[in-house]
């Protein structure tokens, strides 16, 4: 059984959690072992996150992840001013940013959206999966380590506002591989003097694959599984 398996990740779960439960789906299914199943992704999504989580299943499609990973992406994610947080989302803690009590207009959203259009610098969250002297940034992170990471160019495509009432912005943008919209929406807070931090997010594409034919964990069974993959 090999293929690709489109899934729309419920918040929550980590991508690990998906790997794990498609792998045992896959082991029943095949009556092979799990340590014989092979199975990737082509991108994490952080726990809070909803959306497009591409699996890749049997070794002919997981040695095609690091050309996956290289794909554009979009998503559309709900920013919420006046507060940071220190993870960048819902699950850190949480912290007073606007003491002023500042209301951007919309004309003054619009305008700092897109100055963060085209290429940027961008220093990825503390709290990430990238590698530090071998060690996840994030287990770091969660034992108090201070965490330094270089900025780093990415490209953010499209970015546009789909609906903005204080303290709350919807916002739908398409980014290069690597870009954090945790860190996007924190940059996008700090430059209107309010703060900001991702309170939800969803993928809605990875490269030309769409979240409109994902399917949910509660369909996806031994059963049906194998009617699902691309292949």
């Amino acid at each position: 059984m090999e293929g690709l398996l489109l899934v729309d990740k419920p918040a929550g779960w980590t991508s690990f959690d998906v790997v794990k439960y498609v792998r045992g789906l896959v082991a029943r299914a095949s009556s092979k072992p799990h340590r014989k199943i092979k199975v990737g992704h082509t991108g994490t999504l952080d726990p809070f996150a909803t959306g497009l989580l591409i699996l890749l299943i049997g070794k002919t499609y997981t040695s095609r992840s690091e050309q996956m990973l290289k794909q554009d992406k979009s998503y559309q994610a709900i920013m919420e001013f006046g507060h940071t947080s220190s993870t960048g989302d819902p699950e850190g803690k949480l912290t007073e940013s606007n003491p002023n009590s500042l209301h951007p207009e919309t004309d003054e959203l619009l305008k700092a959206l897109a100055s963060f259009k085209g290429n940027i610098l961008q220093t990825p969250p503390a709290f990430s999966a990238i590698k530090v002297n071998g060690v996840r940034s994030y287990k770091l992170a969660r034992q108090n380590q201070e965490v330094e990471l270089n900025a780093r160019e990415v490209n953010v495509k499209t970015l546009e506002l789909i609906s903005y009432n204080y303290p709350q912005a919807e916002i739908r943008t398409t980014v290069s591989s690597g870009t954090y919209i945790r860190s996007l929406v924190q940059d996008i807070g700090l430059s209107l003097g309010v703060g900001a931090y991702t309170k939800e997010l969803r993928r809605l594409s990875i490269g030309s694959y769409s979240i409109d034919y994902a399917k949910q964990i509660e369909q996806i069974n031994e059963q049906t599984i194998g009617s699902f993959l691309i292949t």
